[in-house]
C-alpha cells in the first residue's frame, strides 16, 4: 500500500515545518508512517464530496470524481489536492514519532468513576454515554493542523430534520 505523496516530499515538508526526524529513522519507517498517516486521512472519506475515481478497488480515498471544495470549486478527477497530501504528512510525522497515537483502541469496558485510597477520594469525570460511536469520538485525537488542512475539502454537516 502506498501513502499519499512521496518519501522525498514528506522529508522536505517535515524539514520545512521544523520537524526533526529521530536519529536513525529509516526509509522503511518513513514509508510505514506515511501509510498510517494516509489511513488517518482516509477516515475522513465519508465527509469528502464525490466518489473514488477508481471505484471501490482504489486503494486511497483520493483522487475523487465529482469532488468539490467547501466553496463549490471543482477538483479534477485525477488530482489529489496538495492540502490532502500535506495533511497526510502531518499525520505521518505524528505516527512516526508516536506510533498508533492517531488510531486509539477503544474498548467498552466500564471505567472507574470514584476511587478511594485511605483518606483520599477522587471522582473522575466520566461520560454518561454508552454508545460505541460516542466512545470512539471521545477517544479519537483532534489534530488542529490536520483539521485545518482538510476543512476546505469536507462537506458541510447540516442538522437533519426528520419528517414523520
Amino acid at each position: 500500500m502506498a501513502g499519499y505523496g512521496t518519501r522525498a516530499d514528506f522529508t522536505t515538508y517535515a524539514t520545512a515545518a521544523g520537524y526533526v526526524f529521530p536519529d536513525g529513522t529509516t526509509d522503511a519507517q518513513k514509508d510505514a508512517a506515511m501509510q498510517r498517516g494516509s489511513l488517518v486521512i482516509d477516515r475522513y472519506e465519508p465527509r469528502f464530496s464525490g466518489r473514488r475515481t477508481g471505484g471501490f478497488a482504489q486503494e486511497r480515498a483520493w483522487p475523487r470524481t465529482g469532488a468539490t471544495t467547501y466553496y463549490g470549486e471543482a477538483i479534477p478527477a485525477d488530482v489529489v489536492p496538495v492540502a490532502i497530501v500535506n495533511a497526510s504528512y502531518e499525520a505521518a510525522f505524528l505516527e512516526l514519532t508516536n506510533p498508533g497515537s492517531l488510531s486509539p483502541v477503544v474498548t467498552g469496558n466500564a471505567a472507574v468513576k470514584r476511587e478511594k485510597v485511605g483518606q483520599l477520594e477522587v471522582e473522575y469525570a466520566a461520560s454518561s454515554s454508552t454508545s460505541i460511536a460516542d466512545m470512539i469520538a471521545m477517544a479519537t485525537p483532534v489534530v488542529t493542523t490536520i483539521e485545518g488542512l482538510l476543512w476546505p475539502f469536507l462537506v458541510p454537516v447540516l442538522p437533519a430534520i426528520a419528517v414523520v
